[in-house]
């Protein structure tokens, strides 16, 4: 799970994950499971391994790139119409936390 939080305008971008918690409470679920209810779950604890595996710096890009898509932004995720697009999309962000953002977007496409 990721989101973002501000509190002034030079804010902070905070990104929450908590994949343990959910995987142990599947794994107990799993442990449990009747016949039908394995292969649901098995798949479950699959992707939530996926999940923790995705770096912090996937999270963001990921994050930035669906605001931008959100906002019909289609070029370039560093482009300063992108910046302004995300600005737009996020009222909270300041200018630096933005570039920033859109920076490690970008990079994570290299």
């Amino acid at each position: 799970m990721f989101g973002l939080t501000s509190s002034r305008k030079d804010q902070l971008v905070l990104f929450v994950r908590d994949p343990d918690a959910i995987a142990e409470t599947v794994r107990r679920a799993l442990a449990e499971a009747t016949p039908e209810e394995r292969p649901g779950l098995e798949r479950a604890v699959e992707l939530i391994e996926e999940a923790v595996a995705t770096s912090d710096q996937a999270l963001r890009a990921r994050w930035v790139k669906e605001r931008l898509a959100e906002a019909g932004h289609t070029g370039p995720v560093d482009s300063v119409a992108a910046i302004k697009a995300l600005r737009d999309a996020e009222p909270g962000l300041s200018l630096s936390t933005a570039v920033a953002l859109a920076k490690s977007a970008a990079a994570s496409q290299k």
